[in-house]
Formats: C-alpha cells, structure tokens, sequence
C-alpha cells in the first residue's frame, strides 16, 4: 500500500495526515514531508495525523522520532494524534509516547 501525507491548518495548528503503510519503502517520503512541514511552520506545534496509518515498523518510529527533534531544535514541538487503539498500543510498547506526546484528538 502507498504512503500518502497532507498538510492542513487546524485553526492555527499544522496538522500533517498521513495514509497507507509507513515502512522502510515510504519512510523517505514522511521524512521528507515531515521536513517540509516543519520548516514551514517554524516554532509551531506539528500535530501528525496517523489515524489513517496502517502500519508503522521501527523505520517510521525513528522517523517520527528524528522529526520531533528537528520541530524541537527550530523552538516547535512535534506530537502525534491516534485513535487506533493497536498503533496507540504500539507507541507505548516502543516507549514513543514517553518522547512524543500521543493525543486521541486534534488540537483546538
């Protein structure tokens, strides 16, 4: 299944939805689009979309992981909106949520 990410503004919140399987084959793509959207939206709180997500491999945990820093390093932040009870699961297991904070709803 194909990757596919949007950028949208929420109220005066970035908000980048991602779709599809994130693996190593389409980890590239949301590092780039992560990328892009942050530097965009310097000093911005970066909300990601993953409800639409599939799955998600340790290649895209460390991608979400690395985009976090670089929001942090430009005075942002970076946090991830789920309701998948299994991907939510999996962010707790891998200890992600300790890094990134994990929300069950958009920002607003």
């Amino acid at each position: 299944m194909d990757l596919v990410c949007w950028l949208t503004i929420s109220g005066s919140h970035p908000v980048l939805h991602v779709s599809g399987e994130v693996d190593l084959g389409t980890a590239p793509l949301l590092r780039d689009q992560l990328a892009r959207a942050v530097s965009l939206h310097p000093s911005a709180t970066l909300t990601v979309d993953l409800d639409g997500v599939t799955a998600l491999d340790d290649t895209g945990l460390g991608v979400l992981l690395g985009a976090a820093g670089r929001a942090r390093e430009h005075g942002g932040d970076l946090e991830l909106m789920c309701t998948n009870e299994r991907l939510r699961s999996r962010l707790a297991v891998t200890r992600l949520d300790q890094a990134i904070t994990v929300r069950s709803a958009a920002p607003g």
